[in-house]
């Protein structure tokens, strides 16, 4: 294997060129990125650089001598848009084809958005450094009325970050419980009163009907008749994985690129990692994409020694791991929660949002969530051990474990 083209340059691209060379790749390697920045760390966007605490350099994830050391090809501002693996050939916008012996796919993944915002200026996603600029000035502009659509952790980051430059901020979600899926019923509503604790309207249980205005968005009308005054919206209802340039090519996709333990696809010489990629996880038994920061650095270990040795072998079940900052306190979570899983307080009080829990599951520890209590959440965290096939449902569709920015995030 004298070549290998990464597709993503983002943080599970990165993570990819440094387990390569770690696991003693001497070949050549070309990352494919369709941003024109180096790979840079995402969970401050939603925080400290739409704050105006970071500019762009302090998100820097290498340095230029790191990536000499490397001695990676850069291709940026270059987006794929198909893949013949037969040749292991991937053609770039523009019909440029590069071909190498081996592919790692790390495309990512992109923002959903809701109909209407097309066109409609004021209105945001936040995946990419862009996307943060933009909204950024787009918050320094007076003080602009926000609605943040989605109050998943990304959403809830955004709220928090609108309301310390003190702006008047509503968000919208369409769930009763925000982060229930997430968090379990009773954990979630502790969690999502942060909103209220700091005055932030919150919306539960309702949807959008669409938007107002234009040229420039004024309103979010809601499914209910509401009609809420926005000068600035924020759309944080999820992502989907960036796998439209692997249609016609063979690989195997269901939600992400289906993936074994080991990150190697259906196609010998082509691996997957990070948001895109949908692997079985040793921890909780299950075919699963995480969204995580963690993972997008640990993952890339796995695919690298799959590639380099032909052979497919599952990770270390470490627990996914997440955590998000939001009105100053520091969310974690660590493991995987269902519906039925029962959390029971160890340590601090819901009252003070001040918290450890752990959920059981038949008798079996499988997660641990703290806010603000990180010296008790990392020694209960390193203390979870795999989910045992017997307490592990069957989940009826496979879904992501969803990151936030915020952990990603």
């Amino acid at each position: 294997m004298k070549s290998i083209a990464v597709v993503g340059a983002s943080l599970a691209g990165l993570s990819t060129v440094r387990a390569l060379r770690a696991e003693g790749y001497d070949g050549s390697i070309t990352v494919i990125g369709d941003e024109r920045h180096h790979p840079y760390d995402r969970p401050p966007l939603s925080k400290g650089f739409l704050r105006g605490d970071l500019d762009a350099d302090a998100l820097a994830l290498g340095s230029p001598d790191e990536y000499a050391d490397l001695s990676v090809r850069w291709l940026l501002g270059e987006r794929a848009v198909r893949l013949e693996p037969a040749a292991r050939a991937v053609t770039l916008t523009g019909g440029r084809e590069l071909r190498a012996d081996a592919v790692v796919i790390a495309s990512g993944a992109r923002p959903r958005t809701i109909a209407g915002a097309e066109g409609l200026a004021g209105v945001h996603t936040l995946r990419t450094l862009d996307d943060a600029v933009a909204l950024r000035t787009d918050l320094r502009e007076g003080l602009p009325r926000v609605v943040v659509i989605g109050a998943g952790f990304i959403g809830a980051e955004v709220a928090s970050t609108a309301h310390a430059l003190g702006l008047d901020v509503t968000v919208v979600e369409a769930a009763e419980v925000p982060l229930e899926r997430a968090l379990g019923r009773d954990m979630a509503l502790v969690c999502s009163s942060l909103h209220t604790d700091h005055g932030v309207r919150l919306l539960c249980g309702v949807g959008v009907a669409g938007l107002t205005g234009e040229g420039r968005v004024t309103g979010v009308r809601l499914t209910d008749g509401r009609l809420l005054t926005a000068d600035v919206v924020v759309v944080g209802v999820g992502v989907r994985p960036a796998t439209g340039w692997l249609a016609g090519s063979g690989i195997v996709v269901d939600d992400g690129v289906v993936c074994d333990a080991g990150c190697a696809t259906n196609i010998p010489g082509v691996v997957a990692v990070g948001d895109v990629a949908r692997c079985p996880n040793p921890f909780t038994g299950r075919s699963v994409r995480i969204e995580h920061w963690t993972n997008a650095t640990e993952q890339p270990k796995t695919a690298a020694r799959t590639l380099l040795s032909g052979t497919s072998a599952p990770a270390p079940a470490q627990p996914p791991y997440f955590w998000s900052d939001q009105y100053q306190a520091r969310i974690q979570l660590a493991g995987h929660v269902d519906p039925d899983d029962q959390p029971q307080l160890i340590e601090g009080d819901l009252d003070s949002r001040s918290f450890v829990a752990v959920y059981r599951r038949h008798g079996h520890d499988v997660a641990v969530l703290a806010v603000n209590r990180p010296k008790l959440f990392n020694r209960l965290r390193r203390t979870l051990t795999p989910i045992p096939a017997a307490v592990a449902p069957v989940a009826s569709q496979p879904r992501p474990v969803s990151r936030t920015q915020g952990g990603h995030r």
